[in-house]
């Protein structure tokens, strides 16, 4: 996570070891290359509680040591300060999204923009497959959807 700062993103998945840790880890490596992370409070969490503790999975680890991306992260589920705390916060897929939805309606201040990390695409790639039953490929395959969707969402909110 980077410093406290005036903007803010959560990055979420189903289980935080997979997609949303390479998120946050490609989008803090972007915005420390652009000087701006002290400006950004970033994160990511997951919508269940299945990996709670858990470190990435080793696939996703391998894939940012290869792009020399760092990547240090223990998974955690999405809570409601999250919503008012966080500006925006970026999921996967349209199960995410819904639930994150539901989550959020039970907050009263809640402040996130929720939405598709894939609505930045510009491949127009809407949603990011999970590849926890995938293969080395398809870790690959998240690793280029969220460089080129953070590359825009970070150009969007500068």
């Amino acid at each position: 996570m980077a410093a406290n700062g005036g903007k803010s993103v959560l990055f979420v998945c189903l289980g935080n070891i997979c997609r949303s840790p390479i998120a946050e880890a490609v989008f803090c490596k972007m915005a420390t290359d652009a000087g701006v992370a002290d400006k950004w409070r970033i994160d990511s969490a997951a919508t269940s509680t299945y990996e709670i503790g858990s470190s990435p999975d080793h696939r996703g680890q391998a894939c940012m040591k290869r792009h020399s991306v760092p990547m240090r992260h223990v998974a955690r589920q999405v809570t409601k300060d999250d919503f008012m705390s966080f500006d925006h916060v970026l999921c996967m897929d349209e199960s995410n999204l819904s639930d994150l939805k539901k989550k959020a309606n039970s907050v009263k201040t809640s402040k996130a923009k929720i939405e598709l990390l894939g609505s930045y695409d510009p491949e127009k790639q809407l949603i990011i497959k999970d590849p926890y039953y995938g293969s080395d490929e398809d870790f690959e395959k998240v690793y280029e959807q969220c460089v080129r969707c953070c590359k825009v969402f970070l150009e969007q909110n500068s």
